[in-house]
């Protein structure tokens, strides 16, 4: 086997694997009330959809904390009178514990679902986290195989 190319690969999936988790973490800031709102659950926007600016009302901004958040307004006089409001945003700063998660809480004297989250663009509907060490176990399996 061609041992620069080895060495590209791994150089590249190191900084891949850098990149997402130490490198700048970005949120969707958004907000939409009912079922015509483009901040709802599901979430179907993406970040090529938004930096392309092909949908209205919804940006990635950096976020310096990392933490990114998601309310959802869920009392029934609300969503009866107009439908459920959806916000997501940049955190200045995550919970004490450090831990995803959603809850309920009271904010602005509403019961809301509040969810917190630490990633680049991780307040979208789907999860998605590259584990720095998944990256390296593959790198070495690359390595076992070819050698």
């Amino acid at each position: 086997m061609n041992y620069n190319f080895f060495v590209v690969y791994v150089a590249a999936i190191v900084i891949y694997c850098t990149n997402l988790s130490q490198g700048l973490q970005r949120c969707f800031t958004c907000r939409s009330r009912g079922e015509l709102g483009s901040c709802k659950d599901p979430f179907v926007v993406n970040v090529t959809i938004v930096e392309a600016k092909q949908e209205i009302g919804v940006q990635t901004v950096p976020c310096a904390s990392g933490w990114c958040g998601k309310i959802v307004e869920t009392e029934d006089t609300a969503k009866e009178e107009y439908g459920v409001a959806t916000q997501r945003m940049c955190l200045q700063r995550g919970p004490s514990d450090s831990e995803d998660r959603c809850a309920y809480t009271k904010w602005n004297y509403r019961r809301v679902l509040m969810c917190f989250c630490k990633g680049d663009l991780c307040n979208s509907s789907k999860k998605l986290e590259a584990n720095f060490l998944v990256c390296i176990i593959s790198t070495i399996l690359f390595h076992s195989l070819i050698w």
